[in-house]
């Protein structure tokens, strides 16, 4: 197919050789798989974010640096190039996170380069080579569910002892690769996680611990309803624990089970769930809608 024009620098900088085909188009990004020498890649091509509400770009950006004080202003003062400077630090997050929770072990697809707001990256596929599916799009038997949830709360735990909470987890931004068996042994099945440019410092932002509550609920409402022994486990509380102890490592055994200490109830924190679960099952619908 003819090469969209921001995807055109690349071919001419020799990145990529040829376009193949769109993947996919959001609300976000629009991803193009690709041909690069011998190797087939997914390039993303970063929209501008004007679909974000003010609120979550500052839950999200809270405490991200910037390259300088002059681009600190302007975005505080939300001038035309403040607003630029924001998409570009919004973008590169996502950039960051990857190479970061890459080296960290986490199933991600790998990066490859970030050109004038293109990231291209691996091409996660399934058994046949084909984009691989999204978990929405797959039904589980309770074992298969069972593992997939153990493997991703393991994926959690691992960003987390890096440092990051993806802050948007669901089984709508996590994909279903094949990984084949050696010598025709046969391969396996393994989630990866995708869609990082909402990726918060674990550390850094006061909604860190919210949103990997949010992220763990998701995973445990999904595979809940294939195995719904699930349903009743609480890694979320457990996990944030952990890491706020010092205690949580890669290995570190967990139970899925919480004791919870009386104090007193943050309303404004209740309230504040309650908008991002109505925000959530909205958006939720829309895609389901969109997808059908």
């Amino acid at each position: 197919m003819k090469a969209p024009p921001r995807l055109q620098a690349l071919i001419e900088e020799g990145l990529i050789d040829t376009v193949v085909r769109q993947l996919m188009s959001g609300k976000e990004a629009m991803v193009f798989v690709v041909r690069c020498g011998e190797e087939t890649r997914c390039a993303k091509i970063y929209k501008e974010a004007t679909h974000r509400s003010f609120r979550q770009a500052v839950d999200y950006t809270e405490n991200r640096k910037v390259k300088n004080s002059r681009s600190a202003r302007a975005m505080a003062k939300g001038s035309k190039f403040g607003r630029q400077e924001q998409e570009a630090a919004w973008q590169s997050a996502e950039v960051d996170a990857l190479y970061r929770l890459a080296a960290a072990g986490v199933r991600v697809p790998r990066p490859y380069n970030f050109f004038d707001g293109v990231l291209l990256m691996e091409l996660v596929t399934d058994m046949h080579g084909d984009a691989a599916p999204r978990l929405n799009d797959v039904a589980f038997t309770p074992e298969q569910a069972l593992q997939h949830h153990a493997t991703l709360i393991a994926e959690v735990v691992r960003m987390l002892c890096a440092g990051v909470v993806h802050g948007d987890l669901s089984e709508f931004n996590i994909l279903l690769a094949h990984i084949p068996g050696e010598e025709g042994a046969p391969g396996v099945d393994e989630p990866v996680i995708i869609d990082l440019p909402q990726a918060v410092d674990a550390a850094g932002n006061n909604h860190a611990q919210r949103m990997l509550m949010r992220d763990v609920g998701n995973l445990r409402d999904f595979f809940g309803q294939f195995a719904p022994t699930l349903l009743k486990t609480e890694y979320g509380p457990e996990i944030w624990s952990l890491y706020q102890s010092g205690l949580l490592g890669n290995e570190t055994p967990l139970t899925g089970r919480f004791d919870r200490t009386h104090a007193d109830v943050d309303m404004h924190a209740v309230l504040r769930e309650i908008d991002d679960a109505r925000a959530e099952d909205a958006a939720r619908r829309l895609r389901m809608s969109t997808a059908a």
